[in-house]
């Protein structure tokens, strides 16, 4: 900690946006950046706080008073290196994840707490400009080969770590480019694709490889992989929507998020895209209120839509600013845990009805066989007495019909997609319909599984840390040893295996 009253001097500063007319013209990313100066100062704000509680909150482990206190001593190339050990794509993180460390973070008890996501970004877009990020290909290879089912951040990261374990690593990839969702299910605005492209070109200096438009269990037989290498990790993610199966479910006009979202990321990346679905002069409703809903809502916007609401089956949470107080925080979530308030994020700040405690119970047509309309009703929660359990009824009379053009759904998903891979290798699943996997091997010997095909829907840092996790339960299984990290654990020591 290099200054001490850092945190009594200083406040809380974060990049801004650009202003909402001139953002809403296009894709690109608008974040206002903060100077050296400011960064340094936000950094100062890093307490002595004996234990920090931030660790707690993230997932990966990031030792982030550390790569504070070297901001604030404008110690950049070695924040990079302290960074870059437990987290393979800050620039990813920096802008995406939505920072639990945050809100475990001890100044943010009483205090508004340290900017971590905002330094963590930071390090990472300084430390590509001064091109310190070069390929670290490995001295020596095992000649063991892996295949990795999936380019989203847990394959990226468990193909790096794999990668520089010495092992030849192939990814796979069933789009016809890679990244996962970082490439096709965030929009460009919240991640511009450029800095996907740095990885992946880094990742293809060190020896990875990348197959693209390679459908495992299509057309890329699962036997082939099981034939062709050593170990199999599949990182194919939780992609299917959850639906909404009620009257007019089948009209047109009525879509899954994404089938909507990559549409126009593809148009971004100057695909020609036949049949686009736009939200050019309608009246979009979008069902769900997390963050696929939230990016529903800014791509529509940029397309132009006539109106925009976002439907939510929950009550509305407190709205408690975006940094409550410990003694703010709902009792359910107290510090340091994730606090359930209303979140504002920058797509509804552009525009954006929000309504609350709300079911959709029919689509209604036109003559052409489109969606015209969305009837609801209002519910209210309660706790049901016998279980226990929060329940909902509708309210009498709240009945509401709503102009609707394109409705998208976006409530979240409900697991991987069983067919290929899964179903080819008879993987066994959890009760939730995931695979199952202990210490992230599944029900065959040496094929693997991590992400959110393991784990659930989760966040872009989850899935780095499934993936790093993975990678070193594969280097453990293949060699008997291993001497990549325990994110868990954050050690760097060699674990020997039984």
């Amino acid at each position: 900690m290099g200054e001490p009253t850092g945190f009594m001097k200083y406040e809380r500063k974060v990049s801004g946006y650009a202003p909402v007319q001139d953002r809403l013209k296009n894709y690109d990313e608008f974040l206002t950046i903060l100077s050296p100066e400011e960064i340094k100062q936000q950094g100062a704000r890093c307490m002595d706080c004996g234990v920090p509680f931030c660790h707690t909150g993230c997932p990966l482990g990031n030792i982030i008073p550390d790569f504070n206190d070297l901001v604030y001593r404008q110690q950049w190339h070695e924040a990079s290196q302290r960074l870059h050990a437990t987290n393979n794509f800050p620039e990813f993180t920096g802008r995406v994840c939505p920072a639990p460390c945050e809100a475990a973070c001890v100044l943010g008890i009483n205090e508004d707490p340290v900017a971590i996501k905002q330094i963590e970004m930071t390090i990472a877009d300084r430390a590509f400009d001064e091109g310190w990020i070069v390929a670290e290909p490995p001295a020596v290879r095992t000649g063991k080969r892996v295949a990795v089912v999936g380019s989203g951040p847990a394959g990226l990261a468990a193909a790096q770590q794999l990668n520089r374990a010495g092992h030849l690593v192939t990814v796979f990839e069933r789009a016809d480019r890679p990244g996962g969702l970082l490439m096709y299910g965030i929009p460009d605005f919240k991640l511009e694709k450029a800095k996907v492209w740095r990885r992946v070109r880094q990742m293809e200096e060190e020896g990875i490889e990348f197959r693209c438009s390679a459908n495992v269990g299509g057309n890329v037989p699962t036997q082939e992989l099981v034939d062709d290498y050593d170990a199999i990790l599949l990182c194919g993610g939780s992609t299917l929507g959850r639906d909404l199966p009620i009257p007019g479910r089948d009209l047109e006009g009525v879509h899954f998020a994404m089938d909507f979202l990559p549409q126009q990321n593809k148009r971004n990346a100057g695909d020609d895209v036949p049949g686009q679905i736009t939200a050019t002069g309608k009246d979009v409703i979008v069902i769900g209120g997390g963050d696929t809903g939230s990016d529903c809502d800014g791509t529509s916007n940029r397309q132009g839509a006539n109106s925009l609401t976002q439907f939510e089956l929950l009550p509305q949470p407190p709205d408690l600013g975006k940094y409550p107080r410990r003694s703010e925080r709902p009792e359910n979530t107290p510090w340091p845990n994730w606090p359930v308030i209303l979140r504002t994020s920058s797509s509804h700040e552009e525009g954006c009805r929000r309504e609350w405690s709300i079911l959709t119970k029919e689509f209604l047509g036109d003559e052409n066989g489109h969606v015209r309309a969305a009837k609801t009703v209002r519910i209210e929660w309660y706790t049901d007495a016998a279980s226990g359990r929060q329940q909902f009824r509708e309210v009498p009379g709240s009945e509401e019909e709503w102009p609707c053009q394109l409705a998208l759904l976006a409530m979240g998903f409900t697991g991987p997609n069983q067919e290929g891979p899964i179903k080819d290798l008879g993987l066994e699943l959890d009760p939730r319909g995931n695979v199952k996997a202990t210490e992230y091997q599944t029900s065959r010997e040496g094929v693997f599984a991590a992400g959110d095909m393991r784990r659930g829907q989760s966040l872009v840092v989850w899935a780095i840390h499934e993936g790093r996790e993975a990678a070193r339960n594969v280097d453990l299984w293949l060699m008997g040893q291993t001497n990549l990290p325990s994110t868990s654990a954050g050690e760097f020591a060699v674990h020997a295996g039984a």
